[in-house]
């Protein structure tokens, strides 16, 4: 869909191929007990610059987020807040009043982050989070309490796999920039009203077209362009951007033999599960902060759903990355997280009901030295866009919003001259207008 917007941004009448009834992919609403809930509680930071930027342009705006000073609880244990004050201030008197650890362990944490920016947050050799740790002597209730949760929280994958340089990415953008980059900014409303649907009536307003439940089957190259094939129909197109995820990308192209070594990437990436608990009580008492961390076996972050977006007596617990999670049956594991939820909110009571959600796939094994495919592809008119594409960014949603608008720019020069944005001519498929595909995401 950012892919979708910039396109017609630029006077290029984009046509979306979508195979779900509904749009997000792995950032979409579902409907569970009368409630809108989310596939995943996602959560945006005030780095996610362009993200921001496209939500403002299609009119999902402040009123549809709660921003937040950076604070990171993890009751009774942890207790780390950003002060008001400019960069880097902001986050070194936040480390330096930080409850829970020692002020050995605090000055570490800081003298950690200027070495990072010393570095200008590049290793000569990528290694793996923990072993960077390691070498910079971090405290072990640091790593426990900020560092681990952040790699997992930021690259859902843990710390002894995760690719330290893409940590560091992640930390010159979002702790080390400005005080607003910090800021934790949740959605007040379901994800797929957040941007796909906003984003899909601008798509249309512009001269676009959403094609919904309209899965592209194969995507074949000849002397005319692209031709997509559906069940329903087939069309042809000067340009495709795939926008699938990852896993879906062969299925479409893998008889193009000028893909075949981002096919190759693609195959040998590996993938992190993400799952969601919801939990909704009779009556919920107020939690201290709309999100705080967890420090038992599961759970490792709780949403106050009631103090976000006004989902009276909701809860949502996130456990990311591989572990103990995929070695019990979910109704285990919805027994086990609530024990968590009642010992960290004494008195809260049972809930009605607990619906759990699971990813399987949700995010890219973010690892040490990972090749990621590039945007262009050896077939002229043909891109990839998404949170797996080359980037110095994890799988997030930022990333997505970076690669599809990078690929929707890369089509436009290509293409060439396309209509003024301010007077966009719609052109038949085959024309030379550039058109966009994103495929089945």
């Amino acid at each position: 869909m950012a892919a979708a917007v910039e396109l017609v941004d630029l006077g290029v009448p984009a046509t979306v191929y979508e195979a779900a009834g509904s749009l997000g992919g792995r950032a979409r609403r579902v409907s569970r007990h009368g409630f809108m809930l989310d596939n995943g509680q996602h959560i945006l930071i005030g780095a996610y610059t362009q993200t921001l930027a496209l939500l403002e342009r299609i009119g999902s705006d402040d009123r549809h987020v709660l921003r937040l000073p950076l604070q990171w609880r993890f009751p009774p244990h942890f207790d780390l807040r950003a002060f008001a004050a400019p960069a880097p201030w902001h986050l070194a008197l936040g480390l330096l009043t930080a409850r829970g650890l020692s002020i050995t362990a605090r000055l570490r944490c800081a003298s950690f982050l200027q070495w990072c920016k010393r570095v200008q947050f590049r290793l000569p050799a990528d290694t793996c989070v923990a072993d960077l740790l390691v070498q910079h002597r971090q405290d072990r209730e640091a790593i426990r309490f900020l560092w681990d949760p952040l790699c997992v929280a930021a690259l859902n994958t843990p710390s002894q796999e995760a690719s330290a340089q893409v940590f560091l990415s992640v930390l010159r953008d979002g702790l080390a920039s400005t005080r607003a980059a910090s800021e934790l900014i949740l959605p007040r409303t379901d994800l797929t009203s957040l941007f796909p649907e906003p984003a899909a009536e601008y798509v249309a307003q512009h001269g676009g077209e959403i094609r919904l439940g309209c899965a592209v089957q194969r995507i074949d190259h000849d002397a005319d362009g692209f031709r997509l094939r559906c069940s329903t129909d087939e069309q042809c197109y000067d340009v495709v951007i795939i926008a699938t995820a990852p896993s879906q990308v062969a299925p479409l192209a893998a008889h193009l033999p000028q893909l075949g070594a981002q096919l190759q990437q693609i195959a040998a990436l590996d993938y992190q599960p993400i799952v969601t608990l919801y939990l909704h009580y009779p009556e919920l008492p107020a939690l201290p902060f709309p999100m705080i961390g967890m420090s038992g076996e599961f759970g490792q972050w709780l949403f106050d759903r009631s103090a976000i977006s006004g989902q009276q007596g909701l809860l949502a617990v996130v456990i990311s990355a591989r572990g103990r999670a995929q070695r019990l049956k979910r109704e285990d594991l919805a027994t086990r997280v609530q024990a968590e939820v009642s010992a960290l909110l004494p008195g809260i009571g049972t809930p009605d009901w607990v619906q759990v959600i699971e990813e399987k796939r949700a995010t890219f094994a973010c690892i040490p030295n990972l090749d990621r495919p590039a945007n262009q592809t050896g077939l002229r008119g043909l891109y990839l866009a998404g949170d797996y594409t080359a980037s110095d960014y994890p799988a997030t949603i930022e990333a997505a919003v970076r690669s599809g608008r990078c690929c929707a720019r890369l089509a436009h020069d290509e293409a060439g001259a396309a209509p003024s944005p301010e007077h966009p001519t719609r052109a038949e498929p085959a024309s030379a207008a550039p058109h966009l595909a994103p495929g089945s995401h």
